[in-house]
């Protein structure tokens, strides 16, 4: 029975997989941990990951006497306790897509709702928010400036000013800009302007500098991602289907040289990154959404990584990734701009290569993703051609089925001829009794003298298994997929059916190939456990995603009809040349 035994095979690597996968969760080595990191007096002096041992002076410190100008000075510590830095007012700025909300103290964006993506099909349909203030689930934007050699500049600690309480997009317009001011002491002024574009998850940064004073100005600009681990979803029997515990959630870099990097939050301490890297980007990753700071594609920068414990040793760790930009001057009487561009949204396949190199790689399909992104690549020419992701993964079965069609039928015809030979090969089983051996080369014999290969099925078999957990992969990690609607009781083809009509209609499709199919050299017992596999993969894919039940059978059925035809073919030849 090919289309049950390609099944059988399937749920064995399955749960062999999930298995694994489930002990890598549960057994894994636990992280090294440091000593708690206090807060100091001052949020803008403290440690820097950067170096060995953690230290670094004040940022603002002076320089020495004679000493030249410090290139790359220090980035300021986050708070040890993010609640010791309380906020300020709260302005928010939104287009179509993106709502922020942003903090006056240190200009961070504290909240981001993706307003296109709502938290469920039915039930919670407010937004997904991604950037969020929560202390279970920080996860903040942030960027400013560091002076060098006793330059005052604005950190994400200072306080900013924001020209309106909200900014909208208009109902004419294109774009939308965020506009706060920070004035220092020594006729330094700082605007910072936040810009969104109608239709767009990219927020364009834009970081000017005014000399109004009597010296020259130096520093950097630096851009930072700071987040801790949210809750993990609760504990069920169920939970290897949960894609949120299996696809991963931490840190990301991109350079050109280096390629796509991850940085899983338990290794923060033992892969901390430090290294330079131009026309990269840095980001914070989870299931089908995620952040990334875009420093531009001409900058050389340094990206690093930082793992801040609480005061005190309870509360949660902060994981943060940044890049820092190179040094820049600014004559008395003079200006200068520093850009960056944060994207804030899902993993959309097809826009993300657009916004920057290699940020479509954040659809991380892993070791499938040689088979994956092809798949993903033809079901989206099939959606743009009928407009609904159900019926691409119907004409994907389709064209699978065309492609491999000769394969099939050279799998089906051997099957049909093997039930021809079931009254022969009863007899050998009943002539040698129970000695197996003796069975095995009498049918062999009988294979060979009518020309067919029990093997013939093997080769499709094979290709289908790789196909099964890349489109798993697909309909599990395509944010294309989330909530998208089939038609009728289906809202979400990367959820379970909800009345199971997909498993029951699969399970006849079972039993149909069953009928069609001998079981060929298998004693009672097997043949019995054969039988019972239409329930047990009724069971399994009744937590599968509809998307996937739904290719499986649309397979199955149109291998049934191919099976059938191929065998009323052969049996139409068979009384022929009787005649």
């Amino acid at each position: 029975m090919n289309q049950t035994r390609t099944l059988l095979v399937v749920a064995l690597l399955f749960v062999a997989w999930l298995l694994w996968s489930q002990w890598q969760q549960d057994y894994a080595a636990a992280p090294q941990t440091r000593g708690a990191t206090t807060s100091s007096s001052s949020p803008s002096s403290g440690t820097s990951p950067a170096n060995g041992s953690g230290e670094v002076p004040v940022a603002n410190a002076p320089s020495a006497p004679g000493k030249p100008p410090v290139a790359n000075p220090p980035l300021p510590e986050p708070a040890a306790d993010a609640a010791s830095v309380p906020s300020r007012e709260r302005i928010t700025l939104s287009n179509d897509v993106l709502r922020l909300t942003i903090d006056t103290r240190g200009g961070s964006i504290v909240r981001a709702d993706l307003l296109k993506y709502p938290q469920q099909v039915k039930g919670d349909t407010s937004p997904v928010r991604l950037l969020s203030d929560d202390p279970e689930r920080l996860f903040l934007a942030q960027d400013g400036l560091v002076g060098a050699n006793g330059s005052a500049a604005p950190d994400h600690f200072a306080m900013f000013h924001a020209g309106a309480a909200s900014y909208s997009l208009p109902a004419d317009g294109n774009a939308t800009t965020a506009v706060l001011t920070w004035t220092g002491g020594d006729g330094i002024v700082v605007s910072k302007r936040y810009t969104l574009h109608r239709g767009s998850y990219v927020v364009e940064l834009a970081q000017q500098i005014e000399n109004r004073g009597r010296h020259d100005w130096s520093g950097n600009a630096y851009e930072q991602l700071e987040r801790v681990q949210p809750p993990a979803p609760p504990k069920h029997f169920l939970e290897f289907y949960d894609p949120e515990r299996s696809s991963f959630m931490g840190a990301a870099w991109y350079g050109p040289q280096d390629k796509f990097n991850k940085l899983a939050f338990d290794k923060f301490n033992e892969d901390a990154l430090d290294r330079q890297v131009q026309g990269g980007w840095v980001a914070m990753i989870q299931h089908y959404f995620f952040a990334a700071w875009l420093p531009p594609a001409t900058q050389t920068g340094q990206f690093s990584s930082a793992e801040l414990l609480p005061a005190g040793g309870s509360g949660k760790p902060r994981y943060i990734i940044r890049a820092r930009g190179p040094g820049v001057s600014v004559a008395p009487g003079g200006s200068a701009t520093l850009d960056a561009r944060l994207y804030v949204g899902p993993k959309s396949q097809s826009s993300l290569s657009t916004i920057a190199p290699g940020l479509e790689l954040t659809v991380d399909y892993g070791i499938f993703t040689v088979i994956a992104q092809p798949l993903f690549w033809i079901l989206s020419k099939f959606h743009a051609l009928v407009g609904n992701w159900g019926v691409a993964i119907i004409l994907l079965v389709l064209l699978i089925k065309a492609v491999f069609f000769k394969l099939s039928e050279q799998q089906y015809k051997a099957g049909a001829k093997m039930r021809k030979l079931q009254p022969r090969i009863a007899a050998l089983r009943e002539r040698y009794g129970d000695d197996k051996q003796k069975q095995q080369q009498a049918m062999m014999e009988l294979y060979q003298k009518e020309k067919i290969n029990p093997l013939a099925g093997c080769l499709p078999t094979l290709i289908q298994i790789p196909v099964f957990f890349a489109l798993y992969y697909v309909l599990m990690y395509s944010v294309e997929l989330r909530h998208a609607p089939f038609f009728g009781w289906i809202h979400d083809l990367s959820a379970p059916d909800p009345y199971f009509v997909l498993p029951a209609l699969y399970t006849l499709v079972m039993i149909a190939t069953q009928y069609l199919t001998p079981v060929q050299g298998m004693d009672p017992t097997q043949a019995k456990v054969m039988k019972a596999m239409p329930i047990v993969f009724a069971v399994m894919f009744a937590f599968f995603p509809a998307g996937l039940t739904l290719y499986y059978v649309i397979n199955g059925l149109t291998g049934v009809i191919q099976q059938w035809v191929i065998t009323r073919r052969i049996e139409a030849a068979d009384t022929r040349a009787k005649a």
